[in-house]
């Protein structure tokens, strides 16, 4: 019987990390299709909050309770943690399912030396078809690829915003375990916590992203990008050339080498739709661009392509807003 396992990762506070949430509604999925098993595993200080909420949309959660990772670096003391309790289960040839963030990242590494499983990166889609067939991106998102694991099981990181979360009919149970006594793995305590203002949420959450890109022109240009997702309630993204233009911070760039964005509405202004952009955003319900070149690539994919001064219509459109609000 083929077994998934999700990692689940906390947040700083104790809750279940929305990308966890989607994988673990992926795993759901992939053991429906293959009449197997989705586990979710729970490795913190204080895992019961997490484990709780991920048993949401799991049918069962081991929580681990390691009191020493208080105060220190999660993901390879984490990795030591699901590997004993893949170890306790017997499971040898099951497959891992874990989140594409920094940390998830690096705790697939860790897990794959300790277990010796093969490890598929940044997945934009995996399914079930008799054996596990995982889709990825290459070459900036140019390329397609799909792929699979020799043996029968192995490690997948899924990139955000690939599945929307969704709840089991009944929560699952949640299983309380301790850590192993001694850790043969090394532990790096986190001297400082710097935490950057900015939106109530994260913009891998937003339901509405006013982005600019190249065509903004400069840090003064990214003003009426602030307006205009002020005025609508969103948020405000940007394209890698604007963030390495030092026109705004790299948590709000979008595209392969930033975010991964799923909103209900994508305003871009002044971005000309480059692959590497596109594979961050196109996946948004209603793609609305402002650009003057109609050739631009964005053309081809936006659902509504306005042709002119960004400016322009951007102010336009703040005036639009700004009366219908009033």
């Amino acid at each position: 019987m083929p077994q998934f396992w999700v990692v689940g990762e906390p947040n700083a506070d104790g809750s279940i990390s929305k990308l966890s949430t989607e994988v673990a509604t992926l795993a759901s999925t992939l053991a429906a299709a293959a009449g197997g098993e989705a586990t979710g595993i729970v490795v913190a200080a204080t895992p019961e909050r997490a484990a709780g909420e991920l048993a949401a949309f799991l049918p069962r959660v081991i929580a681990v309770a390691d009191p020493a990772l208080a105060g220190h670096a999660w993901s390879v003391p984490a990795a030591e943690g699901v590997a004993a309790v893949l170890a306790a289960e017997g499971d040898t040839d099951g497959t891992v399912l874990l989140g594409a963030g920094p940390d998830g990242r690096d705790l697939a590494g860790t897990l794959a030396a300790l277990t010796g499983r093969g490890v598929l990166a940044n997945a934009t889609a995996v399914a079930w078809d008799g054996r596990l067939v995982v889709e990825m991106g290459a070459f900036g998102g140019k390329l397609i690829t799909s792929s699979g694991f020799t043996g029968t099981g192995g490690i997948v990181t899924v990139r955000p915003n690939m599945v929307t979360a969704e709840p089991l009919p009944v929560a699952g149970t949640v299983e309380p375990r301790a850590a192993a006594a001694d850790a043969a793995l090394p532990r790096v305590a986190v001297v400082e916590q710097v935490e950057e203002a900015g939106a109530a949420a994260p913009i891998e959450e937003a339901r509405i992203i006013v982005s600019g890109g190249r065509g903004i022109g400069g840090p003064d240009g990214f003003e009426l990008v602030r307006e205009l997702a002020g005025q609508l309630g969103g948020a405000v993204g940007a394209t890698r050339a604007a963030v390495d233009s030092g026109w705004i911070p790299y948590s709000q760039q979008i595209g392969q080498t930033g975010k991964i964005v799923k909103p209900n509405l994508y305003l871009a202004l002044g971005i000309s739709g480059a692959i590497q952009h596109k594979v961050g955003m196109q996946t948004a319900e209603t793609i609305v661009a402002i650009n003057r070149d109609p050739d631009a690539p964005i053309a081809e994919f936006a659902d509504l392509l306005v042709v002119g001064d960004l400016f322009e219509v951007g102010r336009a459109l703040m005036v639009a807003l700004r009366e219908r609000s009033g």
